[in-house]
């Protein structure tokens, strides 16, 4: 961990705030239709799909875990920066549920931000977990005119020491639930949310998953280990990455597997899609079959990986020369490209000529 200047010795800042970024979920059961109406605003979902995924999330309440999540991390990430530096206010923005971007922003604004640096809890590059977001970045300054703080955005962290080494410390201790002796043939299935097959050909998003497995194997000594993907919403006619985890395990059942790890690595913290698609529907599917699941935990509010947040921060705050990266892929870039990570080709509505 560096340690922390004195206020009256740090360095200048290139920025004058951190806003986290996040996706947003809701906050009780009336909440529910109305998040996930401006979750697939402009997409080509059935309602009946729309309705169906409702009814994951009133499961467990109508309230999505990943609010008190974030929470938990900004506070984390303000006791570190308040620690180690750069001492920057930390605003927080959704996509799809409050404190929604456009608000957080004009609070921003009104509080004389000027420029700011962006840390959006995805850690790979797609269009919905890196353009989409510098879009609703924009579209929320808009309004703002010439009051609108620039915003810049962290790079991705797929391959940043302080993302594997605690996901691989999550992994060991999920084989650990199993007898010592058979730890070395248990699969460990990595799992990430499937996106349109157009989407991930635009972007490094597989690469920089299989890369990002392939480091938390390595460090927490699996050799024995597989991608899949959880969470399709789009039509049976659009390719969807594959294989979905259940039909992974039901492949590793058949050739006699009997107990399998599960690490949400495409996720940051234990939201909806990791307590039902995981923890609900391939527990279900595990406990049908007689196989035994041991779920890995997400990073979470690691200590590592809140100190990996302020790092980043502190990389293009105080312009360090630096880019922490592990593995066979540089470090990402620190201003994506204007042709990056492309929005993906939308399938025709019913009825509705291509």
């Amino acid at each position: 961990m560096s340690a922390a200047p004195s206020a009256a010795t740090e360095r200048p800042s290139r920025y004058d705030a951190v806003v986290v970024v996040s996706f947003g979920g809701p906050d009780g059961p009336d909440d529910v239709i109305p998040f996930l109406e401006n979750v697939l605003r402009g997409r080509n979902v059935p309602r009946e799909r729309m309705l169906e995924v409702a009814e994951h999330y009133q499961h467990f309440g109508g309230t999505s875990p990943i609010n008190a999540q974030n929470v938990a991390l900004l506070a984390a990430l303000r006791e570190e920066l308040a620690r180690s530096g750069p001492h920057l206010p930390v605003y927080w923005g959704n996509r799809n549920w409050h404190p929604l971007l456009t608000d957080t922003l004009r609070e921003m604004a009104d509080a004389g931000v000027k420029r700011a640096i962006a840390f959006v809890t995805s850690g790979f590059s797609c269009y919905s977990g890196c353009r989409q977001y510098r879009e609703n970045i924009a579209a929320a300054c808009a309004p703002l005119g010439e009051r609108a703080p620039q915003v810049d955005k962290i790079r991705v962290f797929f391959n940043h020491p302080g993302f594997v080494r605690p996901m691989a410390a999550n992994v060991r201790r999920a084989l650990e639930r199993f007898p010592a002796g058979d730890r070395a043939a248990v699969p460990v299935l990595f799992t990430a949310h499937s996106i349109p097959q157009s989407m991930a050909d635009g972007s490094r998003y597989v690469a920089q998953l299989q890369e990002s497995c392939r480091l938390v194997a390595a460090e927490a000594g699996v050799t024995d280990w597989k991608l899949v993907y959880q969470s399709r919403s789009g039509p049976p006619t659009q390719p969807w990455l594959e294989p979905d985890i259940c039909d992974e395990i039901r492949g590793l059942h058949a050739r006699g597997v009997r107990r399998v790890v599960v690490s949400p690595i495409g996720f940051i913290s234990d939201h909806m899609e990791v307590l039902y698609d995981l923890d609900t529907e391939a527990a279900a599917v595990c406990e049908e079959l007689g196989v035994e699941m041991a779920r890995a935990a997400t990073v979470g509010t690691a200590p590592e990986f809140v100190t990996m947040v302020r790092d980043l921060i502190a990389e293009r705050a105080w312009d360090l020369p630096d880019r922490p990266a592990i593995g066979l892929l540089p470090a990402s870039h620190d201003v994506c490209p204007l042709d990056c990570c492309p929005a993906p080709q939308r399938p025709p509505a019913a009825g509705r000529p291509a």
